[in-house]
C-alpha cells in the first residue's frame, strides 16, 4: 500500500511540473533607486514549464500610474542614472513589443501603482528562460512603455535598477 501511495503522489508532482505549475530554476534582482529618485522594490523570475513567472513588488511609483518595466542587456547599475544596464534585452534582435506580438525578450507589462504608489505585478513570459536573464539587469522607467516607439517604447528615464541573480 505505501508503494501504491508514493507512486501516486510522484505521479502528480511530475504532472504538475509538466504543466507548468511546479517551480522551477529562479532569479531575483533588488530594484535600487537611481540618483535623485526613490522607486525600490523586488522581481522575481520562476521558470514554470516553457514560460518564466515574474513576481514584481515595486514601491515609490507614481499613484495611480502605469510605468515600464524591462530586462536590459547589462547586469550593470553602477551609473547614477541607470544607463550602465544598457537597452533592452535584445538576444533575437526583433522589434520592440507587446507580449502578444514580436518583441524583445526583455519587454515586460507595464506595472500598475495603487493609489500610494506601489505596485504587485505578477504575469508569465514566453519564449524566455531564467537562466537566459541571470546577470542581466531589470530598470523601472518613470514612464509607461507605449510598444510601439523603437526602441524602447518612450518609457522615459530610469528611476530604478536591480541585477538579477540565482536565487
Amino acid at each position: 500500500m505505501k508503494i501504491v501511495v508514493a507512486s501516486a503522489a510522484a505521479l502528480v508532482v511530475s504532472g504538475c511540473a509538466s504543466m507548468g505549475m511546479g517551480g522551477g530554476p529562479a532569479a531575483t534582482a533588488a530594484l535600487r533607486p537611481t540618483q535623485g529618485n526613490n522607486v525600490a522594490g523586488s522581481v522575481t523570475f520562476t521558470q514554470r514549464g516553457d514560460k518564466v513567472h515574474v513576481s514584481a513588488n515595486v514601491t515609490g511609483l507614481k499613484p495611480g500610474a502605469q510605468q515600464a518595466i524591462h530586462v536590459h542587456e547589462k547586469g550593470d547599475c553602477s551609473s547614477a542614472d541607470g544607463m550602465s544596464a544598457g537597452g533592452h534585452f535584445n538576444p533575437a534582435s526583433k522589434p520592440h513589443g507587446p507580449q502578444d506580438g514580436e518583441h524583445h525578450a526583455g519587454d515586460m507589462p507595464n506595472l500598475v501603482a495603487d493609489a500610494y504608489g506601489n505596485a504587485n505585478a505578477s504575469f508569465d513570459l514566453s519564449g524566455v528562460t531564467v537562466q537566459g536573464f541571470e546577470g542581466k539587469g531589470v530598470i523601472v522607467h518613470r514612464d509607461p512603455d507605449d510598444y510601439k516607439s523603437q526602441p524602447a517604447g518612450n518609457a522615459g528615464p530610469r528611476l530604478a535598477c536591480g541585477v538579477i541573480r540565482k536565487s
